[in-house]
């Protein structure tokens, strides 16, 4: 009697688990694929650290902060640009919280196994959205678009399709595009799907558009891989709703590289189309500025120092002092909204509310409305 429930409850159990799986099918071909334990999310990277030591940390805060700007503005030289360098040395006070992972592989050289110490950090989001619109970087909007990727890879025995089964060899352009902020999803490889290789090889994307029709969003980034001398070549084409929005070709002597390019130019193409300037910085330029509370040599020293710290200060420039106190011209790589974010917090200046309406007029140094900030 026993085992003829078992038997009963096993073939219950299995036609569960069948159904299950008919019914996540489709979710199964939307699937995003990359995904690794540790940081995913726009406001966390992960970074190789060589020991545990506070030195080493911030250093290691420093790079995964650059990640995380990277991915937010979309920008890959967003290090480069005003300000940020700064910001960079202060990545710790961003930080919400972060965790070490220890990672083991083997030597390709030797065979020998090999161990690694990855700092995974997650980010204060309020924190760095200040930061961003303080120094007006662009911001490329959540939530993502996660195309599909169509890849046919011809390592000389003829081209085949890359599907879900087969993501392990599409990983380094899966996890390239993690990097850079968004998702890459795979075709389920259907018989209808793989026999789609000869339109990718032809360079058909209308064809390969209509097959993708089943999947969300419309996006599709058609490419293919193959031997080009001792190196490799793909050919890519980044599709938006049937319109090709970039073509291009990358070529390396590691097919893994080559590949990765192809997330890079797919980034690149969603940015120009998608993403936004941050807003509510106000425009660069030289703004008059009164600062107060100042009673001392000392005082003026701390005040310099605490200016020099603040990544949207590009120069300084002394006009007068009086019993009103200290007038100086800033030039700001963004406007007075984006230095009195910057204040903030900090504890050594303080600024009055502006007028209703006069943070517009406060563009030029010339202008009769003058902020006044209290040294404290």
């Amino acid at each position: 009697m026993r085992q003829s429930r078992w038997w009963v409850v096993r073939g219950m159990l299995g036609l569960c688990l069948a159904m299950g799986l008919l019914a996540a099918l489709p979710a199964l071909a939307q699937r995003v694929e990359g995904d690794r334990a540790g940081a995913s999310g726009v406001y966390d990277a992960e970074v190789p650290v060589n020991n545990q030591t506070e030195a080493e940390r911030n250093n290691g805060f420093a790079r995964a902060l650059a990640q995380v700007l990277a991915k937010i503005s979309g920008d890959r030289a967003a290090t480069a640009r005003p300000g940020v360098g700064q910001e960079l040395r202060r990545a710790k006070d961003y930080v919400a919280g972060y965790d070490y992972r220890q990672d083991q592989g083997v030597s390709a050289t030797t065979g020998a196994p090999t161990f690694g110490t990855t700092l995974i950090v997650r980010f204060d989001q309020a924190k760095v959205e200040g930061v961003i619109s303080a120094l007006g970087l662009p911001v490329w909007p959540q939530p993502r678009p996660k195309p599909v990727l169509w890849l046919a890879i011809d390592d000389g025995k003829g081209p085949r399709l890359v599907g879900l089964e087969q993501s392990n060899a599409a990983r380094s352009i899966l996890d390239r595009a993690i990097e850079r902020g968004y998702r890459l999803g795979l075709p389920s490889g259907s018989a209808a799907e793989l026999a789609a290789v000869g339109a990718i090889w032809r360079g058909d994307s209308g064809a390969i558009s209509r097959l993708s029709a089943r999947y969300s969003p419309p996006m599709q980034l058609i490419g293919k891989l193959y031997r080009k001398g001792t190196g490799w070549k793909a050919d890519w084409v980044f599709v938006d709703n049937g319109r090709v929005l970039s073509t291009w070709s990358s070529e390396d002597g590691d097919a893994r590289r080559a590949m990765a390019a192809g997330a890079d130019g797919a980034a690149d193409a969603l940015i120009r189309r998608y993403a936004r300037q941050s807003g509510g910085a106000g425009p660069a330029g030289n703004y008059r500025v009164l600062i107060t509370g100042i009673d001392s040599a000392d005082d003026y020293i701390r005040l310099m120092s605490h200016l020099q710290e603040i990544s949207v200060v590009r120069r300084i420039r002394p006009i007068s002092a009086g019993p009103e106190g200290l007038a100086l011209e800033l030039e700001l790589i963004s406007g007075l909204p984006g230095f009195r974010r910057m204040i903030q917090g900090r504890g050594i200046l303080v600024g009055s509310e502006p007028p209703a309406g006069a943070e517009d007029s406060e563009a030029s140094a010339s202008t009769s409305v003058v902020p006044i900030f209290d040294l404290r």
